[in-house]
């Protein structure tokens, strides 16, 4: 794999630039593989990616029933930060968040990592109390949060309205200065073109139909659309068609799947330091190395796998946002889209074994994906190789949704479930 740098960026530009070799091989389905992972997302991707760096697995596949960085890791927002409450979420996205923070040095791929900081916003007294609650929670776990009054929020990010005359005035906010935003087909292209380097086979355009099992319930490879592939070891990284592709080996997995919706604006200059978010209102927003406008919303209100969504919920953000931001209320949107994002009853993710043996599942971040793709990844990948938890993941194992140990964070991550 050539490294990427300014002499080879130089050497190649006096060439016209008709040198670049693709980044991963367009191989057949071998017969046989070591594992195989089910989606080729950034948790999936980066999954094969460590198995192959860290645990010496090369004889890997990757199968996604579409092209890289088409499904979630495509459609999101990308935002980074680890101030969960809980101290199992803190060190899960703390993990992620140091991962990140030379991960475009680990892969030699630049991912855009930015952090610019996250700025959450409080209207209440409530959300006072909450948000107060989380910074001191972090902070003796040992995770960065601040509190700032909203004259400091102002100061932070110039461009909010901090005036009592709104339906929500801001009171202050919750700041964690090392989240920020990251490129998000960046992420997976640098995984693939990394886990191709070390043998790693990415199958696009392949959707598995079946998980087979022999006879004593192990997982004995899958059903693809280009064939039979045997495999003892299959992790499956599908997220909100996770329920699908489980129900293949016969587990019904304690999952919802819920369309969130995001929009861009038209590029402006950058006026935009940082991303503020607020879970009262159900908004979020950040501006794009391009300029754009990037606008979150909360997940619409029903099961579905449809990649649109409602059109009233994006009309209710935008009214947010016009109030905390009005220098933004005559730009024009120019694009919106849906991922499809799979949620537990506890809003915490699951990366586990499961009761069949070999087959492994990494699912449930709801809203909160892409910020953990390269810890979600490592763990992932742990877990398959030792076929046990790594001391981090072990809280998000199946087994909780029968011993009752939830990681309650639906109203704790202060994000719009």
């Amino acid at each position: 794999m050539e490294r990427f740098s300014g002499l080879s960026l130089l050497r190649h530009a006096l060439g016209g630039h008709q040198g670049w070799k693709p980044f991963w091989r367009e191989p057949e389905p071998k017969a046989e593989y070591d594992a195989v992972i089910v989606g080729g997302g950034g948790h999936g991707m980066g999954a094969a990616y460590y198995l192959a760096k860290e645990h010496g697995l090369r004889n890997i596949a990757v199968l996604d029933k579409g092209w890289l960085g088409g499904g979630n890791t495509g459609r999101n927002t990308t935002i980074i930060r680890s101030n969960y409450l809980f101290p199992e979420s803190a060190a899960l996205y703390d993990h992620a968040l140091k991962i990140w923070e030379t991960l475009s040095q680990d892969l030699n791929y630049n991912t855009m990592f930015s952090p610019r900081g996250v700025l959450m916003l409080a209207h209440t007294v409530h959300d006072v109390q909450v948000f107060k609650r989380h910074v001191f929670a972090n902070q003796a776990a040992g995770v960065d949060n601040e509190w700032l009054t909203a004259e400091e929020c102002k100061a932070y990010c110039p461009a909010l309205n901090i005036s009592q005359n709104i339906r929500y005035p801001v009171v202050g906010g919750a700041l964690q200065r090392r989240g920020g935003t990251a490129r998000h087909d960046a992420v997976v292209w640098g995984y693939a073109r990394g886990a191709d380097a070390m043998g790693v086979d990415i199958i696009q355009n392949c959707a598995v139909t079946g998980i087979r099992r022999d006879a004593s319930g192990a997982v004995e490879g899958v059903e693809t659309e280009r064939g039979f592939i045997r495999t003892k070891k299959v992790g499956v990284s599908a997220a909100g068609n996770t329920s699908v592709v489980m129900s293949m080996a016969g587990l019904r997995m304690p999952l919802e799947s819920f369309p969130l919706q995001a929009l861009v604006s038209e590029p402006v200059k950058p006026d935009f330091p940082c991303v503020v978010m607020s879970n009262t209102i159900h908004a979020y927003i950040s501006q794009s190395d391009k300029g754009e406008m990037v606008i979150g919303a909360g997940t619409d209100a029903y099961t579905s796998y449809t990649q649109r969504g409602g059109l009233h919920i994006a009309g209710h953000t935008l009214d947010a946002i016009c109030e905390l931001v009005p220098m933004y209320r005559r730009l024009r949107m120019l694009r919106n889209w849906g991922g499809i994002v799979d949620t537990t009853p506890d809003r915490s993710p699951i990366i586990s074994k499961t009761p069949v043996k070999g087959l492994y599942v990494n699912c449930g971040w709801g809203t909160g994906g892409f910020k953990a793709t390269p810890g979600s990844a490592h763990l992932f990948a742990h877990t398959i190789a030792k076929d046990e938890p790594h001391p981090i993941n072990a809280p998000f194992s199946l087994d909780r949704f029968v011993t009752g140990n939830f990681i309650d964070e639906a109203a704790a991550a202060a994000v719009a479930h």
